[in-house]
This record gives C-alpha cells, structure tokens and sequence, in this order.
C-alpha cells in the first residue's frame, strides 16, 4: 500500500501544463526513471536501522520507523529505568552488547541514598552482563564518543537529550525516554517519527579566536524563531571550510543542537573525522596493547577500512526542508545570556559593559575536553608571561570550578600541564561529571550572582537561583572572565577591517555572481523549483482539497485489530500557546507515589486552567495551539489526560518529548494548524486573562535536563471553551472532518496515514503493554 500511495503523490506532483512543456516533462522523464528516491544522509543511517520494512521501502522525513539501535546509553536515569523493565515483565536484557550504562550527574553526592541508588544500577548491570562505567569515569556522552559506541554511520540514542552530540562524529544520535530505554532492553526495539531535515551551510573558513562554541552559540542567536525545532540539522560546507572545525568543536556544536531545538546534529564523515578515526584507531593499538591485550576495541584500522571504503554521504537531490548558511569568516567571539540561548551578543559588547561576575564553570560534555582545558590553562599561561612567569590567581570575590569531561581527557590534560595550570590559577577541581551543569553539587549560582559557563544550558534557576544571570561561552572567554572578574575575552580575535556583521540567513550562503554549478546541480535545482512550485500550491489551494484518484481505496489505511476506525468528540479549546508540562500536570505530583487515576483527573490542566476539570468531559476531543506539551519529561502530562478520558489531542504542533511520550501511553496526537487558526477566527471573546508563569518545583529532577517551562502568552480568549463544534478522525481514510454546529459549516482536512506499528502500540494501551506483550508471545 505504501509503494502504491507513492506512485499516487508522483503523479500528482506535476500540473498538465509541466507534462505538456518540452523542457519540464525532459525532467520529469529522469524522475520517473530514477531507480530510487535521494535521501539525506539522516534518511540515509535510519534506513539501515528501521526494522521491518516493505521490500523496496526508501525511508523519507515523516516516516514512523520501528528502529534498532546500535546502542542505547543510560546514565543516572538507569534506576527508573529498571522499575520500567522489570513492571513489563522482563528478566534479561534482549542484547548486551546494545546497552551502555554510565552514572554521571549526581557524582557529588554522597549520602547514602544515592550510593545506593548506584550501587543498586551496577549491581544490575552486571547481573546483565552489560558495559558500566562508574561515577568519576566521565559524563556518559564523552564515554560514547571516546569508547567508540558513538560511531560514524550508525544510529545511537541515550536517555538524555544531549545525544545530538554524537553527531559531531557522524553519528545520528537522538534522546529518548525512559520507556523507550526500557523497550530497548526488553526487546531491542523502539520507534522514531523521523524528522524533517534542515541542511545548514558553513562558508568561509573559522577565524583564529573564533571557536565551535561561539558558533553554535551564535547560531542559536542568529536564528532564534524556532528555524530548527524538531528537525534533523544535517552540517555542510566545503572541505577548505570544514578543516577549520576540529572534531571537538564539532562536538560542541552538536551537543548545543539541542538547546537550538533540533533533535539531531550532524556532520559529514569526511577527511577531518578520518584523521581523528585513525589517530584513535593508533592510540589504542599502542597504548591499550601495551596495558590490557584483551582490551576490546571498536577503534580499529580493520574497522575504518571498511568505514571510508564505503563512505556514507547524502544522496544528490536529497530533499531538505530548509536550508541556512553561515559564514564563518564573518564570525566573531559570541555569549550568550543571560538566562537565554537566544540571546546571543557579541563578546566586543559585552566586554565594553564591565558585567561583574560571580562565579565561572569549566565543565559539562560540551566543553571540558583536554582541548577546552588547554585553550583555558592558554589563557592563564599567557598572563604568566607578565607575571614573572607565574601564574596569575583568579579575580577576588569570583570563584572558578572545573571539571573534565571524563578521566581520560583529564590525564591528557594532566600529562600536557594544563590541568595543574588551571587548579594553580585557584579553580576548584570537581569529580568528572555534570555537577554544576545540571545544578547538582558544589558552587551553584546564589541570588544575584553572575556566572559564566562553558556548559550548554543557561535557562533561569538551571545552575541554581533563579534569581542569578547565567552566561555562556568557550573555555577561553570562561577562564578570562574569572582572571578579569567580568565578561572578557583573551584578545586573541583580531576583527577585520572591513568587516560589515555576521553573514547569515536562508539558502546556501553562495553568492549568484559566485555561483558556478555543474549539470547535475542545475538539474537539482530544476527539481527543487519544482518541489516549490507543489509547495506553493498546496498553500495556495489548502489542504482541503483532495487529489482524486483512480480508485480510492488505495488511499485506505489498514486498521489493526483493537484500533478505532474512527474518533469523535466534542472539541474543548484550551486556547494558548506554548502550554508546558507543568500547565498540564502538576510538578507538585510528578514525585508523589500512589495518585489515584482520579486525582490525576482532577489535576489534568491544573495549573493551565483550575475550571478545566468541569469543563472537560469524557470522549471530548482537547485541542490546544502551538508548542503543547514543552517543557518537561514527566509522562504524567500525557497519561493525565488520558485519567480524563479524553482519547485524542490536537494541537498546532506539540513538544517532542510529549509525542513520544503521548504514543508511549497510548494517547493520541494530531498536529491540524488550520483547525487552530478558524477556532481563533471564530471565538474571539473579549474576556481577558492575565498572563501567568507556570514553573517547576526545585524537586523535580527528572526535567534537569529539559528547557524550563514557557511563560503563558496574555491572551484575550477564554482560557477553556467548550465550543459545540465536532470533530470526527477517520483513520482508514486520514482525514478529519469538523462541523461548526447549528447548521454551520462542514469542513474536511487530510492528515497524515497512522501507521501500523503506531496502531499496535496504541492499540495494547501503550509502548510498556505492547513490550510486556512481546515478551510473553502475544500474538
């Protein structure tokens, strides 16, 4: 049905007047013979990762994939985990050689509940007889990366959502919950919605003072209206431009992905990862050969061979869905904050506003490798050259702490001096771990201080008060801010003279008077120009309109047993944006045990609207508007509303994490932009509410690492309506049919086709069900 659905949509992607012009249907002719459809390099590593596939079957951007993982990591998150995967019945992990466990965040504390709490998951772990990693090793990313588990081609999740780093070795790495994590235990298995895919270019060629840090931090200023969020980022450039960005500037970059929204970010395997592949490869033939012979590796020169024989690379003609470009050469040191990643400001600025600060981190897996621990001792061996070769203490009143990114990049930045430079300086050393990132530890931000950060988050109360600044920046600018005692940097970027700002924007940065362009790439842009022309259509007309077709039941969706053929209800109009987690469970329940299905009724949409729960009815249909369900982890936000017994949500579009976990409880999702625009256009009352700030409780750890929960805009509307109008899901057919009520219009929008391995995870009530399921041979 998918191969047929396929041919349908290239048929329709062309109006007669292209068919009958000479030069369109030349290209159009090269089209339909093409053997396969070009795919990017995400689509690329999904597909040889996506289990079950129709013969023939190329993976594209909005496909829903049952994956495989090549390894799934864990961190101090491991104990829920566990809970998880013993409640669905499991005894034995599926594969052994899949899971990596690491315990990173917590490594400062030592009471005795949660030594227990580790030694309860290594214990487990090697019951399991999987790879573990204790605390003080490191921060369980730099572990994927520098062990190797993260590598080139492969696709690799952890529970943690600074997984996107991986990408800075080629590697498509993505977060995932912790029912996902369980079900990669249990069976091996879990599912992606694969995302769309935004190509962003490099130009130019880094600067010298100018690190990966400052561009990412630039980037997320620059392009600061959601350009990215929920896309794959797939980074290009030329090689001239990309020799300038190391391997862990490429880390850092993709590990701030994340805080650009994006849910992956990744590099190409080129000549710079070749070089760093085999230095590793050497290294450990050398070093690990010469300690541990039974060391095993997955750095090999066996194993690159075989690597760049076979290089992956994007298809030519691979559809993205947008395209944005930076200039290097243009770029200057950039920091960002306070409490914001898109605020992004010019260093230069910043310095000339003699901002004081507090306290400055060197920690965190985006910048404490013995690289950043070498540009930072740079800094204060410098000083040392006017300090009669001594090296210099920090400002009065700042304090400075330090933690590696793990031990082994630690030892290099011992052997090499680094280390000691830093700790004479007066930094505190910290354990190997997140700490201070994650706002766990020693040196957390007070009220009123300013901190600097080489981590990668700065939202508000995140390193500790809400009521302190936090900035970001390199190693560099960090450690000469805590020299200084306000925000500078080490004087090592020299701006050119006729520099006129950041080059930046859509597109790939290359100039028409530049631009010389092969055949191949003149029949890409044909193509493209074409795609644009559907696009532009489909704007122009709506999504109303259906393409007839020869016979309509090749548009029918097969419905598994157990699943509904069609949803109906009333809709409820919860009419806001940007409505978190905590607006629709509250934070103060999230860690309380034993809540009643009817509490978590009750409390559904609490903290968004207290007159929810008596408005809202069994079987009606909550729709809200954009961004719902940001915020948070907690699961609770989706199997509330199902407390309710509301059975489907839509929205203008919904948070990541809130899909996942949404399809993982067996509560259903559709993203209708167009229903959320006539709902506004039709009930504009003038009851006003003031605007509100929902935030989370300091307890609640499990959203250390997700973004803090968005203001509610003021609004004029109410803030739930029941509004009379019926909306009925045909899922055989995938479309949505609404009526106004009262003898008002009827309307219909197509949505996209459920499909079957959706339906069987709803269907058992939820991803645990559907594990539990496999497990016990349910057929």
């Amino acid at each position: 049905m998918q191969d047929t659905i396929a041919t349908n949509l290239c048929q329709a992607e062309a109006f007669n007047s292209q068919l009958e012009d000479p030069s369109s249907a030349a290209v159009l002719s090269l089209l339909k013979t093409s053997p396969k459809a070009p795919q990017t390099l995400t689509e690329k590593i999904v597909q040889r990762y996506a289990l079950g596939l129709p013969d023939g079957k190329l993976v594209q951007s909005g496909d829903y994939v049952t994956l495989s993982p090549h390894h799934c990591m864990t961190h101090d998150n491991s104990s829920p985990v566990i809970k998880k995967f013993m409640s669905i019945g499991a005894s034995e992990i599926h594969d052994k050689k899949q899971v990596v466990m690491t315990l990173d965040h917590d490594v400062q504390n030592k009471s005795e509940s949660n030594l227990k709490k580790y030694q309860q998951i290594e214990e487990f772990a090697k019951k399991q007889g999987v790879d573990f990693y204790p605390a003080g090793r490191g921060i369980g990313h730099q572990i994927m990366i520098e062990e190797g588990y993260a590598f080139p081609g492969t696709l690799t999740v952890a529970s943690d959502s600074h997984s996107n780093m991986y990408g800075g070795v080629g590697c498509l790495g993505t977060a995932i919950v912790r029912t996902d994590a369980a079900s990669i235990w249990a069976t091996g298995r879990t599912w992606w919605q694969i995302p769309p895919t935004a190509k962003v270019a490099f130009t130019g060629t880094l600067p010298q003072g100018v690190t990966g840090k400052d561009v990412i931090v630039a980037l997320c200023g620059l392009f600061s209206k959601d350009e990215v969020l929920n896309h794959a980022i797939e980074f290009t450039g030329s090689d001239e431009t990309l020799r300038t960005l190391p391997i862990d500037d490429r880390l850092a970059i993709a590990n701030m992905t994340t805080e650009w929204g994006a849910l992956t970010g990744l590099f190409p395997i080129d000549s710079v990862l070749e070089d760093w592949l085999r230095y590793q490869a050497t290294k450990v033939a050398t070093i690990h050969n010469q300690k541990d012979p039974e060391h095993n590796s997955r750095f090999t020169h066996h194993t690159l061979e075989a690597l760049f024989s076979n290089k992956l690379k994007a298809d030519k003609g691979a559809k993205y869905a947008k395209q944005l470009y930076l200039n290097l050469s243009t770029l200057a040191p950039y920091v960002s904050g306070p409490n914001s990643v898109k605020v992004a400001t010019p260093l230069a600025k910043l310095a000339s506003d003699n901002i004081k600060i507090d306290r400055a981190y060197l920690v965190s897996c985006t910048n404490s490798r013995a690289s950043d621990l070498a540009a930072a001792a740079k800094v204060f061996k410098d000083a040392a050259k006017n300090n009669n070769g001594k090296i210099p203490r920090i400002a009065d009143g700042v304090s400075f702490y330090v933690a590696a990114a793990s031990k082994p990049e630690q030892n290099t930045a011992e052997a090499a001096g680094d280390w000691q430079a830093i700790i004479e300086a007066g930094a505190q050393p910290l354990p190997a771990g997140c700490g201070p990132c994650i706002g766990l530890g020693v040196g957390l931000l007070q009220p009123g201080e300013v901190g600097i950060s080489a981590s990668n988050r700065n939202f508000k109360g995140r390193m500790g008060s809400t009521d302190a600044k936090a900035y970001l920046a390199s190693p560099e600018v960090v450690a000469a801010s805590a020299l200084s005692g306000k925000i500078s940097g080490p004087d090592q970027y020299q701006k050119p003279e006729d520099w006129k700002g950041v080059e930046f924007g859509e597109g790939d940065g290359i100039k028409e008077a530049d631009r010389m362009i092969t055949a191949d790439e003149a029949l890409e842009k044909i193509i493209g120009q074409l795609d644009s022309i559907v696009i532009n259509a489909e704007k122009e007309f709506g999504t109303e309109i259906e393409m007839p077709t020869q016979d309509d039941k090749e548009k029918l969706v097969s419905i598994l047993p157990g699943f509904p053929e069609k949803i109906e209800g009333e809709i409820v109009f919860c009419d806001a944006d940007n409505i978190n987690t905590d607006g629709i469970y509250p934070g103060k329940l999230t860690y309380q045990d034993y809540v009643s299905t009817e509490q978590m009724a009750d409390a559904c949409m609490q903290n968004y609207d207290p007159a929810f729960s008596s408005i809202a009815k069994e079987g009606d249909i909550l729709v809200s508007g954009f961004s719902f369900g940001c915020g948070s982890s907690r699961e609770q936000a989706a199997t509330a509303i199902l407390a309710k017994k509301i059975p489907l949500v839509v929205s203008g579009s919904f948070g990541n994490i809130f899909s996942r976990n949404s399809i993982n409880n067996a509560l259903m999702g559709l993203e209708i932009p167009k229903l959320i625009e006539k709902l506004r256009q039709s009930f504009p009352v003038p009851s006003v509410h003031p605007k509100r700030d929902i935030t989370e409780p300091s307890q609640n750890k499990e959203s250390l690492d997700s973004p803090p929960p968005a203001p509610l805009k003021e609004t004029s509307r109410m803030l739930t309506r029941r509004t009379g109008w019926t909306l009925t899901w045909d899922v055989r057919r995938s479309k949505v049919e609404i009526d106004e009520g009262n003898g008002k219009q009827k309307w219909s929008v197509k949505v996209g086709e459920l499909p079957a391995n959706v339906q069987e995870i709803i269907a058992r009530g939820g991803l645990e069900k559907w594990v539990k399921a496999q497990i016990e041979g349910v057929t």
